[in-house]
């Protein structure tokens, strides 16, 4: 933390920087993340802590494909290199959720894979993961296995696709050895990779916190979450959301009224997680 605080005096003083953000949507093939992933009133408040509000993208691409797919990793790269010389953006902030941080670190990992990459590296300031993959989830060994979750769980994640795939905890386990950077007795990230841990999912029917980020969608995930540690957010054990980079805040440790956030709440204006991520820019 106290590293961050240094980087964030720092970041004050460089007066001449043209920051940007990016959102970096999770597992999925997604066509329009920011209505059907983030949702505007997300995007737009988080937004406002930009000196120029417009130097924002929203990233869509097909994320149901292994992360260092053409149309994952490349994707995300091209979006990603388009944004930065059409805005001419030098100091890039990146916001990701869930499986997108896999991918986001294949990039920050792989320089050499693509000669994109590098480009990119270099003008990131730091990633923001929210409820991150890193460790992959135990609930895709499930569905991958073909029991009941295959069909509890497919709204949720997305089906048999090759992310899902990938996200299984012995899968994830391979690539965090050989392939990615930033877990424990690998290599660091060249840039910091900064984790928001999404801690227990609360649906009493009775509270309207309980209603943030639709009632039914925390509900599936107080279900799915039996079959995880005590500590999870209904999708990802709160160990695999911290097993990269380093943990920025565990979620009620910041949250108005010290509210847990669900795996889909932490995709969403909930609890002031958007005030949060608007004044890191």
């Amino acid at each position: 933390m106290f590293q961050r605080v240094l980087l964030c005096a720092f970041a004050s003083l460089t007066m001449l920087a043209n920051t940007g953000v990016a959102f970096v949507h999770g597992t999925g093939k997604q066509t329009n993340a920011l209505n059907d992933y983030w949702l505007p009133e997300f995007v737009n408040s988080v937004r406002q802590g930009l000196p120029n509000t417009n130097n924002y993208v929203v990233i869509n691409c097909g994320f149901d494909k292994y992360m260092w797919t053409n149309e994952a990793a490349g994707c995300l790269a091209g979006q990603l290199l388009n944004f930065i010389q059409s805005k001419n953006i030098d100091d890039l902030v990146i916001i990701t959720h869930s499986g997108g941080g896999n991918v986001m670190r294949w990039i920050l990992s792989n320089p050499t894979w693509d000669a994109r990459y590098p480009q990119i590296i270099s003008k990131i300031r730091w990633v923001n993961a929210l409820a991150a993959s890193s460790l992959g989830t135990p609930l895709a060994n499930a569905v991958m296995e073909g029991n009941v979750f295959e069909q509890s769980l497919g709204w949720l994640l997305g089906y048999k696709s090759d992310m899902v795939r990938m996200q299984q905890t012995h899968w994830m386990s391979y690539y965090n050895a050989n392939w990615l950077y930033g877990t424990a007795g690998r290599p660091a990230l060249p840039k910091g990779f900064w984790a928001i841990v999404g801690t227990d999912v609360e649906t009493n029917i009775f509270d309207p916190d309980s209603y943030c980020g639709g009632y039914t969608l925390n509900l599936g995930l107080e279900v799915t979450q039996a079959w995880l540690d005590n500590c999870s957010d209904g999708f990802l054990n709160c160990s695999s959301q911290a097993g990269a980079g380093q943990v920025w805040y565990y979620d009620t440790q910041f949250t108005n009224g010290s509210e847990p956030l669900s795996h889909n709440q932490s995709r969403r204006k909930c609890f002031g997680l958007d005030v949060l991520l608007r004044n890191d820019l």
